[in-house]
């Protein structure tokens, strides 16, 4: 049996050690074969794009345990104003509890008028943005391989940042060894990593509606009343800006069973989307789902 060294966190659970033994039925994801391939490219050099989210964060466990001091290994992230401030100190701590050197680079995205148009290639131009600035680092460290956290789950989807790896030459390990996001989930949370029950992450500029530039302005509107909404106690929250009679407004999504937390916050959500400038601030009945900045 082959144990793996767990890095040092706050406060892991009893037990919280992960064997290859307890790699998920055939299908999933293999560990041990997983490991195999990050050493190899630890042995030339890798880079690993780190969001500060679960699968990202999953991998960059996996490098850090595969290279253990036989190879090179860093860590990236891309800071913007399309990040939430959140994910940034989600980042620092996980990297610094594993013990992983971790750069961190400004990213103009907003400076692409591909990007800043905001249509259906967005996350394409971001993608793009980020595996140049990855690329970059490489070069200068003399690293040869880069990787992100593109898994299984993510087939299923349409990801035009996927088509920017591609073209990159980015590796994608995670989809490669047959890891789902929810087995990801599983392993973080044998680990015992708090970041294991993070909610999804995606960036602020996935809040404004298809077809409205984004600007810093509208990225710290949003930041602002989720910001409200968090306060209030929602887990998972959306303020989405949305176009209609000539006028932009905010629409909100929530889970269901926390609409009552929004309408407590109803006078405070009114009053800061008003005096930014928005027409109204509505609760989408529907509830929360992924991809709503696309309708």
């Amino acid at each position: 049996m082959i144990r793996f060294q767990l890095p040092v966190v706050p406060d892991p659970p009893p037990g919280g050690v992960l064997t290859t033994d307890d790699r998920p039925d055939e299908g999933h994801g293999n560990l041990e074969d997983l490991l195999a391939a990050l050493a190899g490219y630890g042995k030339e050099g890798l880079v690993v794009a780190f969001s500060g989210g679960v699968d990202s964060a999953f991998l960059l466990w996996a490098a850090r345990e595969a290279v253990n001091g036989d190879g090179r290994l860093v860590a990236l992230t891309t800071i913007s104003a399309s990040m939430p401030a959140a994910d940034l100190g989600d980042a620092q701590r996980y990297a610094r509890a594993l013990g992983v050197e971790h750069v961190c680079i400004e990213s103009d995205e907003l400076a692409s008028a591909d990007y800043a148009r905001n249509d259906r290639e967005r996350c394409y131009h971001c993608k793009a943005d980020l595996f140049r600035l990855a690329g970059e680092l490489a070069r200068t460290r003399e690293m040869r391989w880069i990787a992100y956290g593109y898994t299984a789950s993510d087939h299923h989807d349409v990801r035009p940042g996927h088509r920017a790896a591609l073209e990159s030459g980015v590796a994608a390990p995670l989809s490669d060894h047959g890891f789902d996001k929810t087995r990801i989930r599983v392993f973080m949370r044998e680990l015992g990593f708090d970041l294991a029950d993070k909610p999804a992450s995606p960036c602020l500029s996935s809040r404004i509606m298809t077809g409205i530039e984004i600007d810093e302005k509208r990225l710290r509107d949003v930041a602002a009343m989720e910001s409200i909404l968090r306060r209030g106690g929602v887990q998972v929250c959306r303020a989405r800006i949305c176009e209609g009679g000539g006028a932009h407004f905010f629409r909100i999504e929530v889970d269901p069973d926390e609409m009552d937390k929004v309408l407590r916050c109803r006078a405070e959500l009114e009053r800061e989307g008003s005096a930014r400038g928005y027409l109204w601030v509505t609760l989408d009945l529907s509830g929360y789902r992924t991809g709503g900045g696309t309708t």
